[in-house]
């Protein structure tokens, strides 16, 4: 790496921020900043394509925040670039940081602060071995539970214990000799058909046997929820909650599959789409 540039982006949605941070980078010989990015969304895509080595990613941010984008490459099996954090928010004790990640920045970073996280940067591209410390905190992001950036950033900052997704991001679906592998994100909706359950997925429909209580013991509550005894839902493709004259409910999902929710589970349905 001594031989060749780091190629960078910066990733920030407060233009001024981009500009002054990258003037400073280019100052740097061995640093090439290869992108900017003003969202989230964008660096997934940019990072995804252009495989940095080294990214500035802001942490608050509309849309996709830093960690979001981190789960994001990780839920599409990009690789992790090394990453530096920028916050502009230094009430939150960042160097919390510095137990798990290569290094942060308080926006607007000064000349001295950024050569000190260069000199980081280079002794991590020289080291042979790369030190896995410096993957810590992406490996800690990439499997918190919720999204809420302002949350994470006070239990980092207080040393108050982070709880890890026990959820499985895939789900084993055997039949007979063949098994399939199931991206839980992918899944739609879950019903049972006798013994068995349904598994709807946008790759179609799998079959497997499990009661539908170990099927809701297994999957994110932050995501599915069970709507009727024999049915569970994801929020994250229900499109409107209907009310029927009779009183009844249906979950209405974004391929039109209709989904009854019974009286006992109304209440839990309704929260789960913060109604």
């Amino acid at each position: 790496m001594s031989e060749q540039k780091i190629k960078t982006v910066v990733v920030d949605d407060e233009p001024l921020a981009r500009k002054g941070l990258r003037t400073r980078l280019e100052r740097h010989a061995d640093i090439e900043v290869v992108a900017e990015c003003q969202n989230g969304v964008d660096a997934v895509s940019v990072i995804s394509k252009l495989r940095p080595d080294l990214v500035f990613l802001d942490i608050q941010m509309p849309g996709l925040n830093g960690f979001q984008v981190i789960h994001k490459l990780r839920e599409l099996h990009q690789p992790i670039p090394l990453i530096v954090f920028v916050t502009a928010y230094d009430s939150y004790a960042i160097k919390a940081f510095d137990v798990h990640a290569l290094d942060y920045l308080l926006k607007p970073a000064d000349d001295e602060r950024l050569r000190e996280t260069l000199v980081k940067v280079r002794n991590y591209f020289g080291n042979q071995h790369q030190d896995e410390q410096s993957r810590k905190l992406v490996d800690l992001v990439a499997d918190l539970t919720g999204d809420d950036c302002e949350e994470i950033l006070r239990k980092l900052a207080n040393g108050e214990a982070i709880e890890t997704n026990p959820y499985p991001d895939v789900l084993a679906i055997k039949d007979g000799s063949e098994v399939t592998r199931v991206a839980v994100q992918d899944i739609q909706w879950i019903d049972a058909a006798g013994d068995y359950m349904c598994v709807h997925a946008l790759d179609g429909m799998h079959i497997m046997r499990k009661t539908m209580k170990e099927l809701e013991q297994e999957l994110n509550p932050q995501w599915f929820v069970r709507v009727h005894r024999s049915a569970i839902a994801n929020i994250r493709f229900v499109k409107k909650l209907v009310s029927h004259i009779s009183g009844e409910y249906h979950l209405i999902l974004q391929n039109d599959t209709e989904l009854k929710v019974s009286r006992s589970h109304r209440d839990k349905v309704k929260a789960a789409m913060k109604m």
